[in-house]
């Protein structure tokens, strides 16, 4: 797979975020859908289109049927904003910055915690991937199993996805579940040495359970 060639070049810790393949192959797809290519998208806006982003999303939505969020995207593009949101290579660059970032100024002395948490995803497995947000970085098998998010200057909360699980030990119920928010529960972690046992037993709870989900998933496929 090209990306994944992409991703190896560029950096051997981050992946791909699947948000970003997913606009990818969506503007791979758009000229045959709407008979427009992407660039000829934007140059049709600019010329025709409101000037500002927040008209412009709407004029797309009700004018040439774009659903909400492709009409967001693309009002964002002709602005130049959002371009690593459909370029893998782009986005992998960014996906450093938006690290560096997010652990600079006073939430610098959380790197290390960050540093090991990442450390210890990758010993989950190969399939792995660690796909940076500008706020929190995700941990994808299949699909989101764990998070992590700098959520304070002194506190990182370790989020993992364990649905309507009842939180026991050091995990919080985030009330994700009630929300129909991936992840449900969390550690919070103020220092290295509260990355313990638990932790990683939490960690691996987390993977494993998106491994039997996906499996149950194709099972019901092949009987159904």
């Amino acid at each position: 797979m090209a990306v994944a060639k992409t991703a190896k070049k560029i950096s051997d810790i981050y992946s791909v975020h699947p948000g970003v393949q997913m606009v990818h192959d969506w503007v791979d797809r758009l000229k045959a859908k709407t008979g427009r290519t992407l660039e000829e998208w934007v140059r049709l806006v600019k010329k025709d289109g409101p000037k500002s982003e927040a008209l412009r999303r709407d004029w797309l939505r009700k004018e040439h049927g774009f659903g909400t969020n492709a009409a967001w995207w693309l009002a964002e593009w002709t602005k130049g904003k959002g371009t690593e949101d459909s370029d893998p290579e782009l986005y992998l660059k960014a996906a450093a910055e938006y690290v560096e970032t997010m652990y600079s100024g006073n939430k610098a002395g959380l790197r290390p915690i960050h540093d090991e948490l990442i450390r210890m995803a990758q010993k989950l497995g190969k399939d792995v991937r660690i796909c940076p947000c500008k706020t929190i970085v995700p941990l994808y098998r299949n699909q989101v199993f764990a998070e992590i998010k700098p959520s304070t200057k002194t506190r990182i909360d370790f989020g993992f996805a364990f649905g309507d699980m009842k939180a026991r030990g050091r995990l919080v119920d985030t009330g994700g579940f009630a929300k129909k928010d991936r992840i449900t529960h969390r550690i919070p972690i103020t220092n290295l040495d509260e990355i313990d046992g638990e932790v990683w037993k939490w960690l691996r709870e987390a993977y494993d359970r998106d491994g039997k989900q996906t499996l149950r998933g194709s099972v019901n496929k092949a009987s159904g």
